[in-house]
């Protein structure tokens, strides 16, 4: 229902020095209309172009600091509310690609009363 609104598109940028971008990171928000603690988010998949980017080199920051995805499986006390950008940011070396990509983000949610995982998919074309 949300999925179009995941990755905002206008907020990706590069990361680290300018010279040598280390990074990129964009802002998304939550698929789910109610908010989830940290430890029910199951998956932050990342992908350029339909090429998975390692589960290792992804981070989320919800506003209090940096997590990885191992880490947050065991954050009972952060949560990520509904309407609220997060930034994912992903480690790659030079940054985003030049030029025109697919930017593709996947949430792997645990809703408590669903008894399978909730997937939230959004893709844009985006360049910086």
């Amino acid at each position: 229902m949300f999925d179009k609104f995941l990755i905002d598109a206008a907020s990706l940028r590069n990361i680290g020095p300018a010279e040598a971008p280390t990074g990129f990171a964009f802002e998304a928000k939550l698929g789910y209309y109610r908010g989830l603690g940290l430890s029910m988010i199951e998956e932050l998949n990342v992908s350029i172009d339909g090429d998975a980017v390692a589960r290792e080199a992804v981070t989320f920051d919800e506003g209090e600091g940096p997590i990885t995805l191992d880490a947050m499986e065991t954050a009972y006390d952060r949560r990520w509310p509904f309407g609220t950008p997060a930034t994912i940011a992903v480690a790659h070396p030079g940054g985003f690609p030049a030029g025109e990509h697919k930017l593709g983000f996947q949430q792997k949610l645990r809703v408590s009363y669903l008894p399978f995982p909730s997937f939230n998919n959004d893709e844009k074309v985006v360049s910086l």
